[in-house]
């Protein structure tokens, strides 16, 4: 190509400067006269030149029928349109068509290229977010699991924040935002979302929503402002949308081996603080620096912190079970067939009865799972001894060896010794466990073993020191004096003797 373009530029300068004339430039460089007026009208080689398009008698016949299945595909699910291959074997087996695949994918590709939507790049003010969510995997304790991803960005400085949970719902979704605001240091003035369930009950027009109750509770205790995006229009919110494949391709990879989600969550919070170190093309300072004017835009925290909670109503079982997510909690006996209300977090299930905790549980993100406090049926085995190695609550219920020997010794004793073991376990209600098994040892040491003489154990060991009298508030007894006794005077008492 150089030499050609070398020869090229000689041509034209010996012809065009009168050196030579153009009949001796064909001759001397043995070429055409129409080459010669090319080189004249051009300064470099223009290329191939087609004069007409080329003529594909084999896929023509079938454009139209391609141009058709495409024109259908726009009205389809998204992932259950034609690829190029499929568009082929249809036109192969409905239509005859004895062409090959590669000029049906060059068709395909020319009329889609048309077709794709044309974004306009966008600049965001500091003080605003966007937020997602996103899917992957990771080696939960050793089992292969498929978590969710809450992540928010900060389109002014780049800023990312990722965490992972269980799923996406109700309790995740506000714990991500609180997660997210603290991390940052304050609360976004303007927040984009995209049209999920946990955000918005019902949409109305193109851009007005009828947001949940917990999401409006959001918004209230945090003061920020939601935009939400049109529907099937995520670009709105581009930013995050590519950040939540950044923050997959380059936190998550390798696949994470972790114990427990905390562990993951705190090692993706120091991952994403030691990303605020890096340039975000087309700006000169580093997120960092961006996130400081970010910062200065953000609304101030609460000084209370929000609940991330989702609160439903349930109703006590016969088995003293209340349902949630699927899965089922207890409660003590003696609320069964009333009607509770569910609170739950991230991390915790709690059931209320009136104005009353009743029942707590770690929260349970499998599905049709039972969760049981052992506590909670004492009551009931009490009145009814003999289910006690069959009842389902106790069975994974692993209590110090000195409970064994008791029950042995109890039920070889007494004629009901496994109501009287019940009822030594049901100090649980009043005393911790360390405090119960303290009081069992000392109970065996002493061959006291009656369920009376161990609670006695418990409340003496429970009862405080006398502490001293604080005359604070009352001032009439200021000038009391109460003097020493003093003891030689009992002196008297033993020798008759007056000291």
């Amino acid at each position: 190509m150089y030499k050609d373009m070398e020869q090229w530029s000689e041509i034209r300068r010996r012809v065009l400067t009168g050196e030579i004339s153009k009949r001796e430039a064909c001759q001397q460089y043995e070429i055409h006269w129409l080459t010669l007026k090319k080189i004249l009208s051009h300064e470099e080689p223009p290329g191939y030149r087609r004069v007409r398009p080329p003529r594909r008698p084999t896929i023509e016949s079938v454009l139209p029928v391609i141009r058709q299945i495409l024109n259908e595909d726009a009205k389809a699910p998204k992932k259950q349109r034609h690829t190029a291959k499929r568009i082929w074997q249809r036109l192969r087996a409905e239509h005859g068509f004895t062409g090959g695949y590669t000029v049906v994918k060059d068709a395909v590709r020319e009329m889609t290229v048309g077709r794709k939507e044309v974004f306009l790049p966008l600049d965001h003010p500091p003080g605003e977010a966007q937020v997602d969510y996103g899917f992957a995997k990771v080696n939960l304790a050793g089992v292969e699991t498929d978590v969710a991803l809450f992540v928010m960005s900060l389109p002014s400085s780049g800023a990312v924040y990722l965490q992972v949970f269980p799923r996406e719902c109700t309790e995740t979704f506000l714990e991500g935002h609180v997660r997210a605001f603290r991390f940052y240091g304050g609360v976004p003035r303007r927040i984009a979302y995209d049209n999920a369930k946990v955000q918005v009950a019902k949409i109305v027009g193109s851009r007005e929503r009828v947001v949940t109750k917990e999401f409006s509770r959001l918004k209230s205790y945090h003061l920020f402002e939601a935009h939400f995006c049109l529907v099937r229009r995520p670009n709105e919110k581009g930013h995050v949308e590519r950040l939540v494949d950044y923050a997959r391709s380059n936190f998550l990879v390798p696949v994470p081996r972790v114990t427990s989600l905390a562990e993951l969550n705190a090692a993706l919070e120091e991952q994403c603080r030691r990303d605020q170190e890096r340039h975000v093309r087309g700006k000169s300072a580093t997120i960092a620096t961006g996130l400081v004017e970010d910062r200065q835009a953000f609304l101030t925290l609460p000084s209370r912190p929000f609940e991330a909670r989702r609160v439903e109503p349930s109703t006590v079982d016969s088995l003293s079970l209340a349902t949630f997510d699927t899965n089922e909690y207890s409660v003590p006996t003696k609320y069964a067939y009333r009607d509770v209300t569910v609170i739950a977090t991230v991390d915790e299930v709690k059931i209320v009865y009136e104005d009353q905790v009743v029942g707590r549980h770690v929260r349970c993100w499998d599905r049709e799972q039972y969760r049981y406090n052992p506590l909670h049926y004492l009551s009931v085995l009490e009145r009814k001894p003999g289910g006690f190695d069959y009842a389902r609550p106790l069975k994974d219920w692993h209590l110090p060896e000195c409970f064994d020997v008791l029950r042995r010794r109890l039920e070889a004793e007494q004629r009901h010794g496994t109501r009287a073991f019940v009822r030594i376990l049901l100090q649980m209600d009043h005393y911790s466990q360390e405090q119960v098994t303290d009081a069992v040892e000392y109970a065996l040491d002493v061959d006291v073993i009656d369920p009376e003489s161990i609670r006695v154990i418990l409340d003496h060991r429970a009862d405080k020191p006398v502490e001293l009298f604080p005359l604070d508030g009352h001032l009439h007894l200021h000038g009391v004096r109460v003097e020493t006794t003093d003891v030689a005077a009992y002196n008297c008492l033993l020798t008759g003797v007056a000291s």
